[in-house]
């Protein structure tokens, strides 16, 4: 095949690699397939373009409306994303691999779309929490806003998800309304270029929304300031590299890091062999070891099961291993296809050598196992490799080392406590799983491990048919972890959005907040609107507008008839000596409800006018059913 020059794109331009540049295999066949250089880039120029002209325009978006633009981009890469199939295959990645990487980014922002359109302002300034009373009469009151930084986002991945990973770092940025510098893992840049040039070609979003960097970052760290933020997936040793830089600390740039991970699962003292949750087990190991060639951050490393449960195990895992296809992951039958270069491979294998100190191998021979239509040794192959530390809590290397492949350690504990112990010892993690169908093993992990973890997972037989798995982290929820995970967070919903954010109190009058906020606020003025607002767009609304109607009064006729038409015959509302016996009733009351019907009564507008729609409880939207990354 032809080699791929791989372009960076900056300040709206596709720009050649020039100087030293690296060449990129396919990790399939061992082949040069591409090559990555970004000497001839102007780096401050390309923060210059990110900060005046993307977040220029970006900024000047509402929440909702960088929401849609997200949903339409997101949906343009969904019709196109059988080209970035094919390209995943030489990452070593099985079309099921692929569905978790680029379907699971395109699911993503597909999730923040939906969030920022139901949980975000259409407006300019996120409000975060209650008014706070400041003062005894109610002039001076308080509120926290958030607005989008007035920087970049740096934005640096792992090789392992070259889509997912960046379009989740993506979508929480562009809709805060920060740009991003996208710096993907050069081994797969590749697939990372085309889904770029996709985007770029949709017009969708505004110039210097977002840039990529095919090749080294250069001086472009030294070249950060305290309104922009970089966001790291990968080593702890490149985290740790990265987050030293002086120009960082001195100016407090904010750094997330989300890092190694010594993800362990507990199978419950509860789960016998007879038990849906040993079978549970053993389904999610065996998925960790082998989706992706196990090249995933929140994979399982570490099996802490009950001692009696260490033989079981070893034997039923090994069994559903050996029926594990690896080869091509173009082929229909390949169930494991390579790791993602033979540098990778190589990595894992000199992992694996130091965990053998400490273990034995139960499964999985790197010297010796079958691939279909490719060669294992031209190839990034391995076998899953199923180890057995008989000792773990004089192991230090379980506990400590990661071989990022296929390869999970099997360990027995004594007891709950022991169980937790081991889970912990891994030193902060992704996501720790706990398979159980006792309800009190769930609550003595989470008080024992939750500080440890990121996320803890739990599923038994009432969940497993809808459970994501022990691997998936969702657009939802939290994903980062303490200790060596990074201390970082990503995702999480608004939550991630609001890292891209700047937090800040505001001080002042019911007016004076009122108008920064763009929400009315008790005490600030009201207007008299010059007609109902039923009969008026809502552009045509203005903040404050207030309708006062003329009074009903509330009779015990109406309060006996709502009681009989509803059947709240609660006894506040009906027993005069009851209700007064209550000291909270001074005897019978109108319904709550009576109430809200009869202020709605007085407050509707009845002749037909351009309301669409009026209040109520919004549908929670569908989980996308793509594939999640980890």
């Amino acid at each position: 095949m032809t080699l791929m020059h791989l372009h960076s794109f900056a300040q709206g331009r596709w720009i050649a690699p020039s100087g030293s540049t690296r060449r990129i295999q396919n990790a399939v066949t061992g082949a040069d397939i591409a090559e990555a250089g970004s000497d001839n880039l102007d780096f401050q120029a390309m923060l210059d373009f990110a900060r005046d002209t993307g977040g220029s325009a970006l900024r000047a978006m509402t929440f909702h409306e960088r929401a849609k633009k997200l949903k339409a981009l997101a949906l343009y890469l969904q019709e196109r994303r059988d080209e970035l199939y094919t390209l995943s295959y030489m990452t070593g990645a099985t079309l099921s691999d692929s569905k978790i990487d680029i379907d699971g980014g395109i699911g993503t922002m597909l999730v923040f779309a939906s969030k920022g359109r139901r949980e975000m302002p259409d407006g300019h300034v996120f409000i975060d929490g209650e008014v706070e009373q400041l003062s005894r009469g109610g002039t001076f009151l308080g509120q926290h806003i958030c607005t989008p930084l007035l920087g970049v986002g740096i934005q640096i991945n792992a090789f392992n998800f070259p889509v997912w990973g960046m379009l989740e770092k993506l979508a929480p940025s562009l809709l805060a309304g920060v740009p991003a510098i996208v710096k993907p893992a050069t081994a797969t840049s590749y697939l990372t270029e085309a889904c770029v040039r996709m985007m770029a070609e949709s017009g969708i979003f505004p110039d210097g929304s977002f840039q990529l960097i095919c090749g080294g970052t250069g001086d472009l760290l030294d070249r950060l300031g305290p309104q922009d933020i970089v966001s790291f997936t990968g080593s702890a040793d490149t985290a740790l590299m990265l987050r030293s830089n002086p120009i960082l600390l001195k100016l407090g740039v904010r750094f997330l890091a989300e890092q190694d991970s010594l993800n362990g699962s507990i199978l419950g003292p509860d789960a016998s062999v007879d038990t849906p949750e040993f079978d549970l087990f053993v389904k999610e190991v065996v998925r960790e070891m082998t989706a992706k060639a196990g090249q995933k951050c929140t994979a399982i490393r570490r099996m802490i099961v009950p001692d009696a449960m260490v033989g079981p195990l070893s034997e039923a895992i090994s069994a559903k291993l050996a029926t594990t296809v690896i080869g091509d992951p173009s082929l229909k039958t390949t169930r494991m296809g390579a790791l993602a270069s033979t540098s990778q491979k190589a990595d894992v294998l000199a992992r694996v050598a130091q965990l053998s100190s400490e273990c034995v191998r139960v499964f999985g021979d790197p010297d010796a196992f079958k691939v279909d239509g490719a060669d294992s040794v031209q190839g990034a192959f391995l076998p899953p490799m199923l180890l057995h530390c008989q000792d773990p809590d004089a192991a230090r290397h379980v506990h400590e080392t990661e071989a990022f492949g296929p390869v999970a350690t099997l360990m027995g504990y004594r007891d709950l406590a022991h169980a937790g112990e081991l889970l912990n010892r891994g030193g902060g993690s992704l996501v720790g799983s706990v398979i159980t169908n006792d309800p009190a093993v769930a609550r003595e992990i989470t008080l024992t491990c939750a500080a440890w973890h990121g996320r803890l997972y739990f599923n038994n037989r009432d969940s497993m048919a809808e459970a994501t798995g022990h691997g998936a982290p969702l657009p939802h929820m939290v994903h980062g972890g303490p200790g060596r995970a990074g201390g970082g967070e990503e995702l999480g919903g608004i939550r991630g959005v609001m890292h891209f954010m700047q937090r800040t109190a505001i001080q002042g009058s019911p007016d004076i907040l009122t108008a920064i906020s763009g929400t009315w606020i008790k005490g600030a003025a009201e207007i008299t609107p010059p007609a109902h607002p039923f009969t008026r767009t809502f552009e045509e609304l203005q903040i404050g507008e207030t309708i006062t109607t003329a009074p009903r009064a509330v009779t015990l006729e109406d309060i006996e008839h709502f009681a009989e038409f509803t059947g709240d015959n609660f006894y506040a509302h009906m027993d005069e000596d009851a209700a007064k016996a209550n000291p909270f009733f001074p005897g019978r009351v109108a319904h709550g409800y009576l109430l809200l019907s009869f202020a709605a009564g007085l407050f509707v507008e009845p002749n037909p006018g351009p309301v669409l729609a009026n209040t109520g409880r919004p549908e929670q939207p569908e989980l996308p059913k793509a594939g999640i990354a980890g």
